[in-house]
């Protein structure tokens, strides 16, 4: 790599111990070499998280035993050292355990956000320790910035993944590197596949990386026991149209696989698991402009209402709102107009242009039905 490439990739400091989270995939394989190449002492480090079926049904998937080969076959090819660290029971506890748990009782979980939080950013944090190593690096696609550090969207706005990573504070940020930040999908496989990197043509996932089928409903069918939620199925009206065998089968915003035929093109409006029932109504019906939220992270001082732009879901465009925070971990937010699909259990981010602010678990939606004044951002 030449020294105007190191140049445009590095953030890290010569000879700064380094470890990164290896898949044995594109992204991670080339943040790797970046920082190899920048004059980083580099330590490749895999978290083996999930076990798939043993007869080749399943290829190309991150955590599993396979993925441990793939990474160490970089790290060789690389020159690098490279450790692989067995962290399947607490992937089970902090994420598979509770993403059933949420289907079960009628929200919808966004599974990334609790692995990046409780799992591998804090798993990693303390391998750096144990290893005597300055930073983490990963391959996400997101970068940070300013003397006290912040969270900002990756260069590439179809793979930025700060949504994911929204609740980490200044302490954590200083210890990260993300060396795909300023780069595109497109630049980085390329790059890649320049080198002759191992794993530069390796298939990328679309699903979560312990249900690789996309069948969320046969997952959780699996693990649920005897606390499946079988109910009825109501139009807007309360009317019963139809049975179900289970709200995990459902989501707010959904318009397929629904079970029964109204008329016309319906959608799930809301999800009760108390009562088993799921509720179906026009694509108007599923619209939502209020939010309530828990377990906010906030990385700016917010006493009073604040106007930023916010994201009920991830890869979705930025809504202008405002976010009342209550002080006790809880905000309210009303979007200057009803977006899709805003679905409990999903996480609201909070935007200043390309800068996280913080977010917060959606625990309710609403439709106030209420005109807004245009708003702009002015944090």
């Amino acid at each position: 790599m030449g020294s105007g490439a190191r140049a445009r990739y590095s953030r890290a400091v010569a000879r700064e111990r380094v470890i990164v989270a290896m898949s044995g995939g594109v992204d991670s394989t080339l943040a790797a070499a970046v920082l190899h190449a920048s004059g980083a002492e580099v330590v490749g480090v895999t978290l083996h998280l999930w076990d798939y079926p043993d007869d080749g049904s399943v290829k190309g998937r991150c955590c599993a035993p396979e993925d441990v080969h793939d990474a160490r076959r970089v790290a060789d090819y690389l020159g690098i050292p490279h450790y692989a660290f067995d962290r399947r029971e607490l992937f089970r506890k902090e994420v598979v355990d509770p993403f059933v748990d949420a289907y079960l009782s009628g929200t919808t979980p966004s599974p990334c956000v609790r692995c990046n939080r409780g799992v591998k950013v804090r798993e990693l944090l303390h391998l750096a320790d144990t290893l005597g190593a300055d930073a983490v690096a990963t391959g996400h696609y997101a970068r940070v910035a300013g003397p006290e550090p912040h969270l900002l969207r990756g260069r590439d706005t179809d793979k930025d993944q700060s949504y994911f990573l929204h609740m980490l504070g200044p302490d954590t940020l200083r210890r990260l590197r993300f060396p795909l930040g300023d780069l595109t999908k497109t630049q980085v496989r390329a790059e890649a596949e320049r080198l002759g990197l191992p794993g530069a043509t390796k298939g990328e996932s679309q699903e979560l990386c312990f249900v690789p089928t996309g069948r969320y409903d046969a997952f959780v069918d699996a693990r649920a026991g005897d606390r499946l939620r079988p109910g009825p199925v109501v139009d807007a009206t309360g009317a019963v149209v139809g049975q179900h065998d289970g709200v995990h089968r459902f989501t707010p915003g959904q318009r397929k696989n629904l079970g029964v035929a109204l008329g016309y093109r319906a959608f799930v409006v809301q999800v009760d698991a108390s009562s088993g029932s799921v509720q179906l109504g026009t694509r108007a019906d599923a619209r939502m402009d209020a939010l309530a939220l828990s377990e906010v992270a906030l990385h700016v001082d917010a006493t009073t209402a604040r106007r930023c732009q916010v994201v009920t879901r991830y890869r979705q465009a930025p809504v202008p709102a405002t976010v009342e925070f209550s002080g006790s971990g809880s905000a309210e937010v009303v979007l200057q107009h009803p977006v899709d699909v805003v679905a409990p259990g999903q996480y609201a981010v909070f935007y200043d242009g390309d800068r996280v602010l913080g977010g917060g678990l959606i625990t309710g939606t609403s439709l106030r039905q209420v005109t807004h004044e245009p708003l702009e951002a002015t944090l």
